[in-house]
């Protein structure tokens, strides 16, 4: 039994195996059409690159250290695409950073895999290959996910997380953005009576931002009535992909650090928090954005302005659209090549699904 089960598992390592591979592969392209040994074994070096987790039995202080950390990753990251990719302006190398993100993932993935299939081999652990076998079909999804969201971030196409900086970009219209940090952008504008102060990850690169701290910071300066979050959300399997919901607290993921300045200074000076989501499934927020994530946006747009009305208090409203804003602008004028790429992708999706190719179908291999 553990025999049978092994063929099936080392079959199952091995496709992620070149998953990796070809998602290296991806990542090496965008870098340079001219590879050699050196710029290779720098790539796979960096995939070994890991972050420690900061101690947490004493839960004060763990934000400031979670913030470090993130801080110092982000940097070595730059870094790291600065030397291999000098040449290439900021945009295109914060696309390599997400690009190089999406890679690493996916091979640690597979070194998981495969370091337990060498264990089953070496203790012929009948209970170990069983468990494992009855992961691998969501292992596999989670693999193939990767690979396409690898190729997409790779090449700064919108993927379904994009959504929240893309419905912030858009009501931004033609108002004036300027820069809050390197990697955040904020934007002024008056909208149904209301003076909005829109934020989002600085566009059209692959790039999070900080939108925690630049709440917290004009929040303790100017005078707030409400804070609404915008954002991608894990659905449930049975719910549609697209459907919207509203609800209170803060919709911003990731590991805690921005939610935190958010909720502290939203309890500190009592602001009521709204938030907006677009559920989809985990393997479509970080593969090309799908028609049902890009039709949300009118959903969106209501919800958005059934809580613009019910605002009853004095002061600015904040807007954050939060998510990577891979492939998006920062206004208007900029997301209508956002949408022609989006429309694009979702087209070659189509003939994909007619085609039903294999599990290492690339968005390059459509054409």
């Amino acid at each position: 039994m553990v025999t049978q089960i092994l063929f099936k598992l080392e079959k199952s390592a091995e496709l992620l195996e070149n998953m990796s591979t070809k998602a290296e592969m991806i990542v090496l392209k965008k870098i340079s059409k001219k590879q050699n040994n050196k710029l290779k074994s720098s790539v796979k070096n960096f995939l070994e690159f890991f972050v420690i987790s900061p101690v947490s039995m004493d839960p004060f202080g763990i934000i400031k250290k979670f913030e470090h950390l993130v801080k110092l990753e982000k940097e070595r990251f730059m870094y790291f695409v600065k030397q291999v990719a000098p040449s290439v302006n900021s945009e295109e190398q914060a696309n390599l950073m997400m690009g190089l993100s999406g890679a690493m993932s996916l091979y640690q993935v597979a070194k998981i895999v495969r370091h337990y299939v060498e264990l089953i081999k070496k203790t012929k652990s009948i209970n170990l290959a069983m468990v494992l076998q009855m992961q691998l079909p969501l292992i596999e999804l989670i693999g193939k996910a990767l690979l396409r969201g690898t190729e997409a971030l790779s090449n700064g196409w919108p993927v379904g997380d994009t959504i929240g900086p893309f419905i912030a970009a858009d009501i931004t219209g033609d108002a004036k953005v300027v820069d809050a940090d390197d990697e955040t952008v904020i934007a002024r504008k008056k909208y149904k009576n209301k003076d909005l102060i829109i934020i989002k990850a600085k566009g059209p690169g692959g790039r999070t931002g900080n939108p925690g701290k630049i709440v917290e910071n004009i929040c303790n300066k100017e005078k707030i009535a409400k804070i609404i979050t915008i954002d991608a959300a894990l659905k449930l399997e049975g719910e549609k992909t697209g459907s919207v919901a509203e609800g209170v607290g803060v919709a911003i993921g990731g590991i805690g650090t921005d939610k935190s300045y958010v909720e502290d200074v939203a309890v500190r000076k009592k602001l009521p928090l709204d938030s907006i989501i677009i559920k989809m499934g985990e393997e479509d927020a970080i593969t090309p954005m799908k028609k049902a994530i890009y039709d949300s946006l009118p959903k969106v747009m209501n919800a958005f302005n059934e809580t613009i009305a019910r605002t009853k208090e004095k002061g600015k409203i904040i807007v954050v659209g939060v998510g990577n804003t891979s492939g998006v602008g920062n206004d208007r004028k900029t997301i209508e090549k956002t949408k022609k790429i989006i429309n694009d992708n979702i087209k070659k999706m189509k003939k994909l699904e007619k085609k039903k190719r294999g599990a290492l179908t690339l968005f390059s291999e459509w054409s």
